[in-house]
This record gives structure tokens, sequence and C-alpha cells, in this order.
């Protein structure tokens, strides 16, 4: 839809206002400026903020050939400057003939200032017009949709022993799979993701979920403790808590899997993760679903929005490492628990060796029994 053109002339200026000094008008703009600058500009560019309260600096008319060729874009010459009229363009000049701020007096080409207020009230009808055919049609897609979700569940599903185990192969039908469960889902899902959490499968999975929650549907994650060092896992956590999901951290080793409405089930069937078997089995279902409500009840709440802007001065990894080698365990062990290499584990292992001044794994684990005392 086009930006909407107010087709109106300037209302006319009191008599009074005539009297204003040039003092006053100054010090009028001058405030304006100092508001822009404090504020923002509101709907308009910054340039055609300027544009604008130096049309009023000028008595409230500019002529043509005064409007300085930065705000008239590409356009230079007198007659492409009065086209501007007809044909705005782009740039701080087109940007204000387009929304009703300035207007073209057709005698001479010069342009006229038009009342804020005018402008505000014309506009903020247009859009509150807009805004309601927008409900509108909110409200009636549900019910034009009607004859497409009446097929759709008419459709015969497959029954029996061959569709308990479907499998996927390939990450992009896996994940167009788990879109389409997702879609479907209606009251609950439930997801348990070991290990890395990569980026933009997290942005993606934002995409499925949100609408999910919005719709009332009730969404549990489980993450290992790596996942408190893993700004993108933080931010995921914090924007699906905020929305009425829930996501919880578990120090334990746990299962891949998502289970959709407790009726179907998605878990890895291959160790890169390359094919997924769909699970509707109502007996393997039925497991999977009792793993994770026992693995929900251990997890740990966390607060995601307070670490959004939170800094932690040592890694959560590295705390994660240095409580578990107070328990006793080698790095092998750490490694397997927390979903890291061994490699990685051994770096924490270092850092911390050198931060508490240990000479030995056991040392280290007896100064950090308690946590630690540094930062």
């Amino acid at each position: 839809m086009a930006d909407p053109i107010p087709t109106h002339a300037a209302p006319p200026v009191p008599a009074s206002a005539a009297a204003v000094s040039a003092s006053a008008a100054s010090a009028a703009v001058a405030a304006a400026v100092a508001a822009a600058a404090a504020t923002g500009c509101g709907p308009l560019d910054e340039r055609a903020w300027r544009l604008y309260l130096d049309v009023l600096e000028a008595g409230g008319r500019i002529a043509a050939e005064a409007v300085p060729a930065a705000y008239v874009a590409a356009r230079a010459s007198h007659a492409a400057r009065a086209a501007h009229a007809a044909d705005p363009g782009r740039g701080p000049l087109a940007e204000l003939l387009r929304t009703g701020l300035l207007v073209s007096d057709g005698m001479d080409g010069s342009y006229l200032a038009v009342d804020p207020r005018f402008v505000a009230d014309t506009l903020g009808t247009e859009m509150n017009a807009e805004a309601t055919r927008l409900l509108n049609r909110a409200e009636r897609l549900a019910a034009d949709l009607d004859p497409l979700i009446a097929a759709y569940d008419s459709v015969p599903r497959p029954s029996g022993p061959g569709s308990a185990d479907v499998q996927v192969t390939g990450r992009e039908h896996i994940r167009q799979r788990i879109a389409q469960l997702g879609a479907a889902c209606r009251e609950e899902a439930l997801t348990a993701q070991p290990g890395h959490a990569v980026p933009a499968a997290l942005e993606l999975s934002l995409r499925q979920e949100l609408p999910l929650l919005r719709r009332g549907c009730r969404i549990l994650t489980l993450y290992q403790p790596t996942a408190l060092a893993e700004p993108a896992v933080i931010r995921y956590a914090a924007t699906v808590t905020e929305a009425g999901g829930e996501v919880r951290l578990l120090d334990e080793p746990f299962q891949r899997a998502l289970v959709f409405d407790r009726a179907t089930a998605v878990v890895p069937a291959s160790d890169d993760l390359g094919r997924a078997a769909v699970l509707s089995d109502p007996a393997t279902v039925a497991m999977i679903v009792a793993n994770f409500d026992r693995d929900w009840a251990r997890a740990e709440r966390v607060c995601w929005n307070t670490l959004l802007d939170s800094t932690p001065t040592r890694p959560a990894a590295a705390d994660r490492i240095g409580r578990l080698l107070a328990q006793g365990l080698t790095q092998k062990a750490i490694a397997t628990r927390l979903g890291l290499s061994e490699r990685t584990v051994a770096g924490h292992i270092s850092r911390l060796r050198d931060l508490y001044g240990a000479e030995t794994l056991f040392q280290l684990g007896w100064l950090m029994r308690d946590g630690g005392h540094r930062a």
C-alpha cells in the first residue's frame, strides 16, 4: 500500500501569527531543535526534521530554488524541483511532501509549512482506519480458512504398526517434519536439547515456538549447564520465558528428544543427527515422556532475564567444571557429563589451576569445594 499523501492546501495563517517577533520564532525553532536532539525525530528522518525547521525559520514558506540540493536528492534543476509536487521521489523534501508537513504552492512552486497538528490528525485517522481494517481481516481469517481446515482434517492418517516408527533422513527434511508437527501441536511441546546449541537453530526454534505460545500451548525445554556460557541460548531462553514458556538446566546426561502433545516424539536415529525417528507408538512415546518428566522435576530453574545483561567474572562452564572436580570426577567424566570435548574441559581446568595456584587436580578440587573464593 502506498504512503498516504494528504491532498490539502496549507491552513490559513491567522493575522496575529504575523505579529510574532523574529526572536520569538527563532527561540521556538531552537527549542524544537533541542527537543529533537533529546528525544529523536519521531516519524521523520533527521534531515527531513531539519528541513522543516529551516522552512519555519524562513517564515513558513521557502522558494523551490532556496531548498538546499542535499534535501532534494538527485534533482537539481528548477523544473525538476517543481516536479516534486507531482512525483516527490526520495529525500527529506519528498518525505515532508508525502507526510503533508509541506505542500507546494501551485502559483510559484514554493513550499509552505503545514501545522503538524493538522497532519497528525489526518494521518492518525488514516492509520486508525487501516488498523481497524487489519483487525477485521484478522478476525475473519479463521473463518476464511475453515474449508481448508476441514479438508486437512478429512485426510485419512496412516494407522497401524507401520506408522509407529518413521525414519527421516537429512537435516533439512528433519527440520521440515519438526515444523509440521509444531504447527499441528495443540497443547504441549517438550524439548530436551543436550550439548551445544547452534545460534541459527535457536532463531528457527523461536520462529516456530512463539506462535505456539501465543495460541496457548505449553513449551518446556531442557538444556545442560553449558548453556549458561552461550549468549545465544540465554537470549533464546529469555525470549521464550517472556512469552510464557519455561527453560531449565539439568546437570546430568539426558537424551535428545522432542515430544508433541505427548503423542508424537522425534529422536535421533544416528550419532551425527543426520537421521531422525518419528515415533507415534503410545508405549514408546509414554516412556520418552516419563523420562522427560523425571528429568524436568530434577532440573534447575533459571532466571534468564537477569542473565541477559550480566557478565560473569568467570565462565559458568568453568564453575560447573570446578564443582565436578570437587566431587572427584575425572576430566573424561566431566566432559561426558557436560557434553563438552575433553580438550575444552582441559583448557578450563588449566585456567582454573592458574587462577587458584593448584598443582594437581585433587588440590584444585579441594580449593573449589565450596565454589571457590576468587573471581
